[in-house]
């Protein structure tokens, strides 16, 4: 199993952002997410920086870690657009740049913002046209598709990605997995769908699976309890299906090999206490003892 560090880009300075992914990358953390939002989810008045640019800085201030999203919402960004930034990184951060996305997770937000439509069936079918249009510009020949969302008329895109983009999409409804087996590389599953997995697996085709888990780091016993009660206030509305897992790096390590021996090949840990440098740092025990 790998780790990427899933954290989302609020309530921190970019300065206190680059600080924790330059942790991470010392502590052997394969990656890092952002989330994509315009407003935080439950949290609208919260400082929150754009997910874009966000990944660009940290690829600029790293230098091993894949960087990307979990993930980028289709309806924020014209397709033709999505494709030059996501070729742009990948040939900045020198190929480490993935692209997860998704059809929305806020459909409020969708609304509020004036994005578009924000019923699930326009949305899902505007990232199905999405993922086409990137699969034909990437390939920098001169392309034109005709859909319900998006338009190309003898156009083409160059350069060309320096190798295949990795792409992430999560979900488990029937059209979303389609899209899996169809374009995606790795797909995200919910944690409370995890009982699922073996049924759900075939129709992902061949992408690999990640999950995202809420991780409350125990350095010594003697804070335990200061340190869960605060995990509680902050994150016990999202602890659903059994996402927050607590423990030392002792007790973290058999957890996250039963999801290893599950077929979890990634795990987006999302820390508790907004991934501190003393825990990244702790946490690369837990990655050690998993390699």
């Amino acid at each position: 199993m790998e780790f990427h560090l899933y954290l989302p880009q609020m309530r921190m300075s970019m300065p206190e952002i680059v600080e924790r992914a330059v942790a991470a990358e010392r502590a052997g953390f394969a990656g890092i997410a952002m989330m994509d939002h315009l407003a935080p989810p439950a949290a609208e008045q919260a400082p929150m920086f754009e997910a874009m640019t966000t990944a660009t800085w940290l690829a600029a201030h790293t230098a091993r870690l894949s960087v990307g999203h979990l993930v980028l919402c289709d309806m924020f960004r014209n397709p033709v657009v999505l494709a030059k930034q996501a070729v742009t990184l990948d040939h900045a951060s020198g190929g480490r740049f993935e692209l997860g996305l998704g059809w929305g997770s806020a459909p409020s937000e969708i609304s509020a913002y004036g994005i578009g439509d924000a019923t699930p069936r326009v949305r899902v079918d505007r990232l199905a046209e999405t993922l086409a249009v990137l699969r034909l510009l990437w390939t920098g020949e001169t392309v034109s598709y005709a859909g319900n969302h998006h338009f190309l008329h003898n156009v083409a895109a160059r350069p060309t990605p320096t190798a295949p983009i990795p792409i992430t999409i999560g979900g488990t409804g029937p059209r979303t997995l389609e899209l899996v087996a169809e374009y995606a590389d790795w797909w995200n599953i919910q944690i409370g769908r995890l009982p699922e997995l073996d049924r759900l697996r075939p129709r992902a085709g061949k992408a690999r699976v990640s999950l995202q888990q809420f991780v409350t780091f125990i350095p010594s016993e003697t804070e335990r309890d200061e340190i869960v009660a605060k995990a509680q206030r902050r994150f016990g509305p999202l602890n659903v299906g059994g996402g927050l897992v607590t423990g030392t790096a002792a007790e973290l390590t058999p957890h996250f090999r039963k999801l290893a021996d599950q077929g979890i090949e990634r795990c987006y840990a999302w820390f508790t206490d907004f991934a501190t440098t003393p825990t990244l740092e702790a946490f690369g025990e837990v990655i050690e003892n998993l390699r």
